[in-house]
């Protein structure tokens, strides 16, 4: 299975409920009746911040996935999880997404190959 790596770093930020939600490059928005938590490249404007976690890589599994298939981000994990690597994961209607602290990508890629993983860049 292909993946692709972002070339930037990203954040997830826990919003104030009259915060702005960053505009440009990936972003993902997740509103729940406890928070507002956005995925998006570091450094990006962000009014109303709350917390913040930097420091990310993101990867996107190549491809459309069909809402049939299973088992897709549990074997990636599954790895990730048998190096002691932390992952955060999330989707969209298509495909899936997921992050690793940038000082684990590489641990992190190395698993990943060695279990049959095809990791290439994706210049933005």
């Amino acid at each position: 299975m292909k993946i692709i790596k972002y070339e930037k770093e990203y954040s997830v930020i826990k919003l104030s409920d009259d915060g702005d939600i960053p505009k440009g490059g990936v972003v993902f928005v997740a509103l729940t009746d406890d928070e507002i938590s956005v995925v998006c490249e570091s450094g990006l404007k962000c009014d109303g911040k709350i917390k913040e976690e930097g420091g990310f890589a993101l990867y996107k599994i190549d491809g459309t996935l069909d809402f049939a298939l299973t088992g897709i981000i549990a074997g990636i994990t599954a790895v990730l999880a048998a190096n002691g690597i932390a992952v955060f994961v999330v989707s969209t209607f298509d495909t899936d997404y997921f992050l690793i602290k940038k000082t684990r990508c590489a641990e992190a890629e190395a698993a990943l190959g060695k279990a049959g993983y095809e990791i290439s860049i994706k210049a933005l």
